[in-house]
């Protein structure tokens, strides 16, 4: 599957936004695993892509503000700084948005998603400590009216998630520099 940014709306692109597509494109299979662990992550980041720093932050917020990406961050193993758990709620299919738009405005919260099954939105919270985790979980049990079934996880697995975007025709490869 390919993901177009949002202000692409023509079947082939110009030679400009072709050369501007092949530069998101990089810097997005770059940094999934390679976000420069500096005092300046973004100005390194900048320096890679020749580009300047001011506008990769530009480019950045366009990126998030059309949903191609998310979020940009650190992800660390679990419990390694601080405590999470994956948490699961049975929301009417009537309420399901309306939660769901509560439970993501939680800064504990970086996304949750709908499942097919009884407990139907999943999501992790993340906290400083377990006080704090059950604290936030009583807020959003009292914020939604639903009792939310706590997860925590006994067993550490490693799971990578990030994967070769492709935004145009031919012109990914993955992380081994293989099409």
């Amino acid at each position: 599957m390919a993901i177009e940014p949002a202000n692409l709306h023509e079947k082939e692109p110009h030679m400009g936004q072709h050369v501007e597509i092949e530069r998101i494109q990089k810097m997005l299979n770059q940094f999934q695993h390679n976000l420069p662990l500096s005092s300046t992550p973004y100005a390194d980041m900048a320096r890679q892509l020749g580009m300047p720093e001011q506008q990769l932050l530009t480019l950045l917020e366009e990126l998030k503000s059309s949903q191609v990406i998310s979020r940009i961050g650190a992800v660390f193993k679990p419990n390694r700084i601080g405590v999470s758990t994956l948490a699961a709620m049975a929301v009417p299919q009537h309420r399901l948005i309306d939660i769901a738009n509560i439970i993501s405005a939680y800064p504990a919260v970086n996304h949750n998603y709908e499942r097919e099954h009884h407990f139907n939105l999943w999501f992790v919270v993340t906290a400083e400590n377990k006080q704090q985790l059950n604290r936030t979980l009583k807020d959003m049990e009292q914020k939604t009216g639903i009792v939310i079934l706590s997860l925590p996880m006994e067993k550490d697995y490693h799971i990578d998630l990030g994967f070769p975007l492709q935004l145009i025709d031919g012109g990914t490869k993955n992380n081994k520099g293989e099409h």
